[in-house]
Order: structure tokens, then sequence, then C-alpha cells
């Protein structure tokens, strides 16, 4: 039965989306078409993102004309989830720190920080390992790069697998630890506790009484941060390759009739 936050919603359906290169360019704000797009589509259905960015970051991207992301979208979710919102309200929260110690994490992140040290790439900016709540965030070239920069090192990263390679040398020296590395965006990775992919989301949806859980992302192959949640046996998965693709397949499931 659905949820009674929900009943006014013709469709009994929710449509989760990934944030960069599914409703927006990579760290690039939503258009103002996107933005339109997903009003139409709240009026059909229940709608929310799931990033693996800070909540800062996402709603940065989305927060176009002064609307406010958290009440736009019925869910949020930051972090893979691990930083939920219904409605606007915040749920219960995970922390990366606390699941893995802080001996263990410095073993780590010595290790991560000796290894960029000693790679030679193109491009090299500043803010190699980013610290969340529930995970780390790995960038080869640094995250404080220009959108150019990005570009060029995702070019490169394209052909010399430079994120492929650093994530199999990780998973190697940290067997024990019980870590997922998963590669996302154009520049960066990220780590985090087994089962604390973005599938960790629909912990907070699945009670909900949906009759379809539909999911939206353009890093769905193996290794890539939507694999989990897209081959979910719960969700519908939509593999898209930017936001326009994702505008032409929302229209013609949920617009069109």
């Amino acid at each position: 039965m659905v949820s009674a936050d929900f009943a006014n919603r013709p469709q009994n359906k929710l449509v989760l989306f990934d944030v960069d290169d599914t409703l927006t360019p990579p760290r690039q704000p939503a258009t103002t078409e996107m933005i339109d797009l997903l009003r139409k589509l709240k009026d059909q259905v229940v709608i929310g993102f799931v990033g693996g960015s800070d909540l800062v970051k996402i709603t940065s991207q989305l927060s176009v004309d002064g609307i406010n992301p958290l009440e736009l979208f019925d869910f949020g979710f930051a972090e893979n989830g691990l930083i939920a919102y219904k409605l606007g309200k915040e749920q219960a929260s995970q922390s990366f720190i606390n699941y893995i110690g802080e001996e263990r994490y410095k073993k780590l992140v010595n290790f991560i920080l000796h290894y960029l040290a000693d790679m030679d790439i193109p491009i090299k900016r500043g803010t190699f390992v980013e610290f969340r709540n529930g995970m780390i965030n790995v960038s080869p070239m640094g995250r404080n790069a220009t959108i150019g920069e990005r570009n060029e090192f995702a070019a490169y990263d394209k052909i010399h697998k430079v994120r492929e390679a650093f994530v199999d040398v990780l998973r190697a020296k940290f067997a024990d630890y019980g870590l997922t590395y998963s590669i996302g965006g154009q520049i960066s990775f990220d780590v985090f506790p087994s089962g604390w992919d973005k599938t960790y989301c629909l912990r907070f949806v699945e009670q909900e009484g949906f009759d379809e859980i539909h999911f939206f992302g353009d890093k769905t192959y193996q290794g890539g941060n939507d694999y989990e949640i897209f081959t979910d046996a719960r969700t519908i998965g939509h593999s898209v390759k930017g936001p326009a693709d994702t505008m032409r397949i929302c229209t013609e499931l949920f617009l069109s009739s």
C-alpha cells in the first residue's frame, strides 16, 4: 500500500537519479529545462536524487533559480544515502570514521598519499583526498581543478586507466578492510564500507509501498558507482549518456500519456 505521504501522485512509482552526467553536466549546475522537467515529473511520480558527493556539492548543482533541492525532490540522498532526507527532513546518518577506526584510517590515507606522490600524470592540482561523512573521495589529479582540466584528465584516464589501476592496488593492499572502491565522475573514486554503495539509500524507500523504483545513472558498468543500484533486483535501471538522455527517457516513460 502506498504511503500516505505520496498518495496524491497519479503513478505509484519512485524515480531516483544520479547527479553528475545524469541530471547535470559533471560538477556543473542543472539547466532550467531539467528543473522544469523535474517539476512536471513530480506531478506524476515521487522523485529523488542519490549522489556520491556530499550534500553541499549536490545541492549547489541543483539550486537553480533559487530553488531548494530538498524541497523540489521528495527524497535526497548524499554520499550514497549515508546522508538522507525525506520531504526535507533529515533521516539517520552513518559515519565512515566510526566504521573503520582512526588507526586503520591513517594507514589507508597514508598509503594513498604516498602512492599519489609517486604517480606521474600530466596534471596535478590540490585536494587529493576529501574526507566525507560516509566515505573518502580520492582524486589522482586533485579536486581543485578547472572544468577544462577535469575534461583533460578524463580523456587521459580513459586511455591510461589511472583510476582503475589505483583501485586494483588498494583492493589488494587493504583486502581485509571490508571496503568498496567505486569509480565515478571524471576525476576521482569513492572508498566506503562494503554495502554502503548507492543501494544503501533503498532502505529508506523500500517500505513506502511503491509499485516500481526506477533508477537513472551513467556509471552503470561494473566498477562504476551506479552499478550496484542499477543491477539491484529492487530497481528498474536506466543507463543514460547525459542529461538530455535522461530527459528523453523520463518523458517517454512517465509524461507521454
